[in-house]
């Protein structure tokens, strides 16, 4: 499957894919267009799309009230959560309906403060096709145990990569500079939980990345910047489809 990931799964919706929207977070971050166009830019320095969005967001009720009491296919509607403080868990999980798909935002570098990773066992259960953990691309193998341990069984590899120039917070980085990193951590996730379920996502250019990434154990394949091009998204697509339907 392919995932649409933040921000344009907030906006495209294709056959084929699945969006994933937001992050959102428990209140809302005014800014997100304008953040957008303040500071994304492509980086010849670092081979990729570097931003600074942050979690800029209409709030979560607004996702739920969008996103589920308005889905007529809550599979293609997974929301993004993050957790800015542990006094925030259980007031989500009041409002987050139990059958609602969703992706815990553990890693985004674009914050002031630091996600929440303890205690979101609290999210999982039976009802939920879809309760993913996007990994950060530092996370340590410890870490990821640790969340096995916790129950989640589907992974995102990756967020962007928090970059720092004269120890002063830059961006995150997207593109291909990320691959190699998310291919060491899919091939520890397959080779020590083989059941898990991992979405690739990072670099992902062509019909070839996917082959790639599978290769070394993904199951599923996310993008987002690529989007930034119209034409080259298209291109790509297309080659997808054709690859899925011969692959079928």
């Amino acid at each position: 499957m392919l995932f649409i990931s933040p921000p344009f799964g907030n906006y495209v919706n294709l056959p084929y894919s699945t969006s994933i929207r937001g992050s959102f977070t428990l209140e809302p971050r005014k800014g997100l267009l304008s953040q957008i166009f303040k500071t994304l830019r492509y980086s010849k320095e670092w081979n990729g799309w570097v931003n600074k969005i942050g979690l800029r967001n209409p709030g979560l009720d607004y996702a739920i009230k969008k996103y589920y009491k308005m889905a007529t296919d809550s599979e293609t509607n997974i929301i993004s959560i993050a957790i800015l403080s542990k006094e925030e868990i259980p007031i989500i999980k009041n409002k987050l309906p139990d059958d609602m798909n969703i992706e815990i935002n553990v890693s985004c570098p674009n914050t002031e403060k630091g996600m929440v990773d303890k205690g979101i066992h609290v999210f999982l259960n039976e009802k939920r096709r879809w309760c993913i953990l996007k990994l950060s691309p530092l996370v340590q193998f410890e870490k990821i145990d640790e969340y096995y341990d916790m129950g989640f069984r589907q992974f995102h590899c990756s967020n962007t990569y928090p970059l720092y120039k004269n120890n002063e917070f830059v961006g995150g980085l997207s593109g291909p500079s990320l691959r190699s990193i998310n291919k060491t951590l899919i091939h520890y996730i397959r080779k020590k939980y083989p059941e898990s379920t991992i979405i690739a996502g990072g670099g992902i250019q062509s019909v070839k990345d996917i082959k790639a990434y599978k290769r070394v154990g993904a199951d599923h394949f996310s993008v987002s910047t690529l989007l930034f091009s119209p034409l080259g998204f298209m291109g790509f697509y297309y080659n997808y489809v054709k690859y899925l339907n011969a692959s079928n």
